[in-house]
């Protein structure tokens, strides 16, 4: 029961991270303009990376499917954590690393739901 609970926790703020980031992306926030532009990928890369994370969201959040969104939000994450090492910096826009930070948690939240899940990965590629 407890760790029913807990998954449900790691679902909602994942998804909740990832949702609450779609506004600034499609609206074209100035931030996500900034970023998207340095990455040399405006403005498809935010509209694309936008539709990617609301897939992720909607599949995180369906107990049946939670494995394959938090599959595509780790990558997603893992994409933006090399961004702000090797391209951004970690503070962007003086959020005091606040960006940085937030696809830190959603990558670890990500791989938490990947380990909790990760009999149904085995049984995708044939492994016990």
């Amino acid at each position: 029961m407890k760790t029913e609970k807990l998954i449900w926790i790691l679902r909602v703020a994942t998804a909740g991270i990832l949702l609450q980031t779609l506004f600034f992306k499609f609206s074209g926030a100035a931030e996500s303009v900034y970023i998207f532009s340095a990455l040399g990928i405006e403005p498809y890369g935010r509209i694309g990376t936008g539709i990617a994370e609301l897939i992720c969201s909607v599949l995180i959040l369906m107990p049946r499917t939670t494995w394959i969104g938090a599959l595509g939000g780790s990558g997603i994450m893992t994409g933006a954590i090399l961004s702000h090492l090797f391209v951004l910096g970690i503070v962007v826009e003086n959020d005091g690393g606040l960006l940085f930070l937030l696809a830190i948690i959603t990558l670890i939240c990500c791989l938490a739901l990947l380990y909790f899940n990760k009999n149904k990965l085995f049984n995708l590629l044939n492994l016990k």
